[in-house]
C-alpha cells in the first residue's frame, strides 16, 4: 500500500505535531493580553516551521503546585504546526526563548507544549 504522500501525490509531508497552549490568564487569575500573545506564538512558528494554526478559545484548568494546588481556570487558545525532527532541533532555541519570554512576562506558573504524544512543561517560580 502506497504511503499518503505518495498516494495523494503530495509536495510537503511533515510528521511531527507541535502544539502550543496560550493562556487567557496569569497564576493569579488576572487577565493577560491573550490576542498579544497569540499573534506573537503564530509570528514564532510561522518564521521557524513554516506555518501554523490558531483553534478558538477552550476551558480549561491548571494546578499551581507552588500554590498549594490552587486551580487557575482559563480559556486557552490552542495553536499547532506540523514540522519535522532536524527543523525542530535547528528552531529549539528560538522556540525555547519565546517560550520563556511568554512564561515570564505573562506571570505563567508553567508553559505546556506538546510534541508529538509527549507533553512538556517549563515552570517558572513564584515571584518573590
Amino acid at each position: 500500500m502506497p504511503s499518503p504522500s505518495e498516494l495523494f501525490g503530495v509536495n510537503k509531508a511533515e510528521v511531527t505535531l507541535l502544539v502550543l497552549f496560550i493562556p487567557s490568564v496569569d497564576r493569579f487569575s488576572q487577565s493577560i493580553d491573550q490576542p498579544f500573545w497569540v499573534d506573537e506564538a503564530l509570528k514564532v512558528l510561522g518564521e521557524c516551521f513554516g506555518g501554523a494554526t490558531a483553534f478558538p478559545q477552550g476551558r480549561g484548568v491548571w494546578q499551581d503546585d507552588s500554590q498549594g494546588g490552587m486551580l487557575i481556570y482559563d480559556a486557552p487558545v490552542v495553536i499547532q504546526c506540523y514540522t519535522n525532527g532536524e527543523r525542530l532541533e535547528q528552531q529549539a532555541a528560538t522556540l525555547r526563548a519565546f517560550l520563556l519570554r511568554m512564561g515570564t512576562e505573562s506571570r505563567q506558573g508553567a508553559v505546556g507544549f506538546v510534541i508529538d504524544r509527549e507533553y512538556l512543561e517549563i515552570e517558572f517560580p513564584l515571584p518573590s
